[in-house]
C-alpha cells in the first residue's frame, strides 16, 4: 500500500486538492473491480484538522496533521491562490516536514503554482521545473536557482515532480497513477477523467506579454518599438543603433531583462499576432504570415510551431470559433 500525502496548505486552490484525492480514490476502485488490490492509501494533510481557504469561504477537513505523519510515499502540494510570496510565508511551518520526507525516500509532486511552495523548501535548486506559463518570469525572479521548462507539462527529477498549469496537472497526475500502477489503469482513468494522457506541452495556452517587469528603460523602449513595428524586417544593428548602445552590450542587457535573445523576442511577438489573428478572423495562413511580417512559408510554420506546440493550420481549427460554426 502506497501512503498518498495530499497537503493542505493556506491559500490553495481547494480544486487542486480534491482532484488528486478524487483521481487515486478512483483508481483503487477501478483496481478492485479487476480483481486487484487497491494501491493507495489516500489522506489530506494539514497543520491542523480544519483548513479554512478563500478567507473563510470553504473549509477543509484533513484526515491527519503533520505530526501524526512520521512516513509517507507520495507527496502531493496543491496550487496556491493569490500572492505567491504571502502563500509561501503563510505556509513556512509545512517545509521542514516535506524536506524531512523526502530524505526519507517519499517522492514529492507539485501541481501548478504549488511549484512556489515546492521550491522554497531548497528541493528544486539545480533541477528543472515546470509551472502555470503566466507565472514563469515571477517564479524564475524568486527561484533563479531552479530551471524553468518552457511550457512543459510534467517534469521529473529525483523523485520530485511538477507540472504545468490550471488543468494542466492532470496530466501529472495520469503520469503517476501509471507509474504506480501499469498503462492500462492510467488510460482507463484518462478516460473516465475525459484527460489527454498525452499531452505534454502548455505552449498552445500560452499568451506572450514582453516581460517589461525591469528595471532597464532603454530595453524597455527597445520591446515596444518591436511590438509596435513587428511587421517590419528589424534587424539587431538598427536596434543597437537606434538605441545608442553597442551590439554587445545591447544584446546582452537584452537577453538579461527579457530571457528571450532579440530575435526570439521579435519572432514570440510576430507569433502572438499571428494567433489573435487566426482566433478572430476567417484570414488564412499565408495572409496572416504575411501581415506578421514573414515571407517564407516554412520558416513561419516552423517558428510557430516551436513556440505553440502546433502548425498554424492545426492552432487555426483549435481556436477559431467562426470557422467551426461555418
Amino acid at each position: 500500500m502506497k501512503n498518498v500525502s495530499i497537503l493542505v496548505p493556506e491559500s490553495s486552490v481547494m480544486q487542486a486538492i480534491a482532484d488528486p484525492q478524487y483521481l487515486f480514490t478512483a483508481v483503487n476502485q477501478f483496481l478492485a473491480v479487476s480483481g486487484k488490490k487497491p494501491l493507495f492509501n489516500v489522506q489530506l494533510v494539514g497543520v491542523e484538522k480544519e483548513v479554512k481557504l478563500n478567507d473563510g469561504i470553504f473549509s477543509v477537513h484533513a484526515d491527519k496533521q503533520l505530526k501524526d505523519v512520521s512516513k509517507t510515499d507520495l507527496i502531493f502540494i496543491p496550487a496556491l491562490f493569490g500572492d505567491m510570496s504571502t502563500a509561501i510565508a503563510k505556509n513556512q511551518n509545512l517545509v521542514p516536514w516535506i524536506v524531512n520526507q523526502y530524505g526519507k525516500g517519499a517522492e514529492v509532486a507539485s501541481l501548478c503554482v504549488g511549484a512556489f511552495l515546492l521550491a522554497s523548501t531548497g528541493l528544486l535548486n539545480g533541477k528543472k521545473c515546470s509551472t502555470h506559463w503566466g507565472f514563469q518570469e515571477e517564479f524564475r525572479e524568486m527561484f533563479p536557482e531552479v530551471e524553468v521548462v518552457e511550457g512543459g507539462i510534467v517534469t521529473e527529477e529525483n523523485g520530485i515532480y511538477s507540472s504545468g498549469g490550471a488543468n494542466s496537472y492532470w496530466n501529472l497526475l495520469l503520469y503517476l497513477v501509471e507509474k504506480y500502477t501499469d498503462r492500462e489503469t492510467a488510460i482507463l482513468a484518462s478516460k473516465y477523467f475525459a484527460i489527454d494522457i498525452d499531452r505534454d506541452s502548455q505552449a498552445a495556452f500560452a499568451m506572450f506579454r514582453g516581460q517589461k517587469e525591469h528595471k532597464d528603460l532603454e530595453i524597455k523602449e527597445a520591446q515596444e518599438y518591436i511590438e509596435l513595428n513587428f511587421q517590419d524586417k528589424i534587424t539587431i544593428d538598427e536596434l543597437a543603433n537606434k538605441f545608442g548602445i553597442g551590439r554587445r552590450s545591447f544584446e546582452r542587457r537584452f537577453k538579461k531583462v527579457t530571457n528571450n535573445t532579440i530575435i526570439e523576442y521579435i519572432q514570440r511577438i510576430k507569433v502572438e499576432a499571428a494567433k489573435r489573428s487566426f482566433e478572430t478572423s476567417r484570414k488564412n495562413i499565408s495572409e496572416v504570415m504575411y501581415d506578421v511580417g514573414y515571407t517564407d512559408t516554412k520558416a513561419f510554420r516552423e517558428v510557430f510551431k516551436k513556440i505553440t506546440g502546433l502548425t498554424p493550420i492545426q492552432y487555426r481549427n483549435k481556436y477559431n470559433k467562426q470557422l467551426v460554426l461555418s
